[in-house]
């Protein structure tokens, strides 16, 4: 089971990818490690230096009081954005990945800090786990092989299958938030978003790992060296386009209440839909890798997913923000470049203050170690593979 752990944190990364507010799509089909870099209603304390010497951070649990937590120096563009110019922009979207650890606290339990974040991602993990992932206790491995014994063993039918059943529950849970909300709550309506889509992930995830090589095999180059350098800086590239709401992981977590974002900034200026570019990007680095008709099907499947995404994405930031979101989308454009080109976007000459912040160094280093990661990914994936079915789980005894 241990092996499994890497698995469920992509799981849950590749779904928070997923869970931006304006979309309803998965981000690339492999580990996401969005930042840390969020705002916090509990302001921590700052010790005031003597003249040249820079400030230091206290955070401690209480959020206040520097006794007995630990310091952080203030340093530009690492624990603290520095703003660009905007006076050419329209001011009606946010600002994005600003981050400033001076906001930052651990806070109580049940605080809107970081031990609630920690203790709720806890509680999901557990509880994906323990119900789905786990075999002798979860009901995981009982629903792909009912989708194999549907599909005949067809590895192919099985992914289309994944590639059909993941967007309905995801995208389908995502366009009815505003219903939902209405009925349960922002936070409640998030877990029970977030829930199915966990599993439904981390299913797909390994189901794909132990069965990327199946099919024809249209060409194999993964052994040249120039295709494997290039294929892993396309990747790597990739994880740089995540939807700026990936940031935010206290509402990705629902410990401050989910919103539906408007942003301005960062990649939006480049790309007003950069999951689906950056699922294009990933999709495409691996095909070269992986030139087989199973890879094809998948990456076809999750790149027409976030294709699906761009319309449904549009359309509830229109129902959001109305007059206001139809002005940033005619300032962006969904082809990267293109509104720039076109003299409808420009880029302040300080762009790079925009994207020189702490999610996106983090993003990257997140996106290397998930590299690194891959042996541990394939080594779960076969032992869920070579594990095979288990039946029941935990709620049989309830029913028999």
């Amino acid at each position: 089971m241990t092996r499994l752990t890497p698995m469920v944190i992509g799981a849950i990364a590749f779904t928070a990818s997923a869970t931006t507010p304006a979309f309803g799509a998965p981000s690339a089909l492999a580990f996401q490690l969005p930042s840390l870099a969020l705002p916090s209603s509990r302001a921590s304390s700052v010790v005031v230096p003597r003249k040249g010497v820079s400030p230091i951070l206290r955070m401690s649990s209480s959020g206040g009081d520097a006794e007995g937590g630990f310091s952080v120096p203030s340093i530009p563009y690492v624990t603290k954005s520095v703003p660009s110019d905007r006076s050419s922009d329209l001011m009606l979207g946010e600002d994005a990945a600003v981050f400033d650890i001076r906001n930052e606290s651990w806070g109580e339990p049940g605080d809107v800090g970081w031990t609630t974040f920690f203790a709720a991602v806890g509680t999901i993990m557990t509880a994906v786990v323990a119900l789905w992932v786990y075999s002798p206790t979860g009901y995981g491995d009982d629903f792909v092989a009912a989708l194999e014994s549907a599909c005949g063993g067809n590895s192919h039918l099985v992914t289309l299958a994944f590639g059909i059943i993941f967007p309905l529950v995801h995208s389908g849970l995502a366009s009815l938030r505003p219903l939902g909300e209405k009925v349960v709550g922002a936070r409640t309506w998030r877990v029970i978003f977030a829930f199915p889509s966990l599993c439904l992930a981390y299913s797909w995830i390994a189901y794909f790992i132990s069965h990327a090589h199946d099919g024809i095999q249209f060409y194999d180059i993964s052994g040249v060296e120039a295709v494997h350098t290039a294929a892993w800086i396309t990747n790597f590239v990739s994880f740089l386009f995540l939807y700026p709401s990936v940031f935010n992981l206290k509402e990705v977590a629902a410990v401050e209440k989910p919103k539906i974002h408007l942003w301005e900034t960062g990649i939006i200026r480049i790309t007003r839909h950069p999951q689906f570019v950056g699922q294009a990007m990933w999709s495409a680095a691996h095909l070269a890798m992986v030139g087989t008709s199973f890879t094809a099907l998948t990456m076809a499947l999750l790149v027409g997913h976030h294709a699906f995404a761009c319309w449904n994405g549009d359309r509830r930031l229109e129902a959001e923000h109305g007059e206001d979101f139809l002005q940033v989308k005619e300032r962006t454009s969904i082809v990267p470049f293109k509104a720039i080109i076109e003299g409808r976007q420009a880029l302040p000459k300080d762009y790079y203050k925009e994207l020189l912040r702490a999610p996106y160094l983090l993003i990257a280093a997140g996106s290397a170690g998930a590299y690194f990661a891959h042996p541990y990914m394939q080594a779960g994936a076969a032992l869920a593979k070579n594990t095979g079915l288990v039946e029941g789980g935990i709620f049989d005894g309830l029913f028999s």
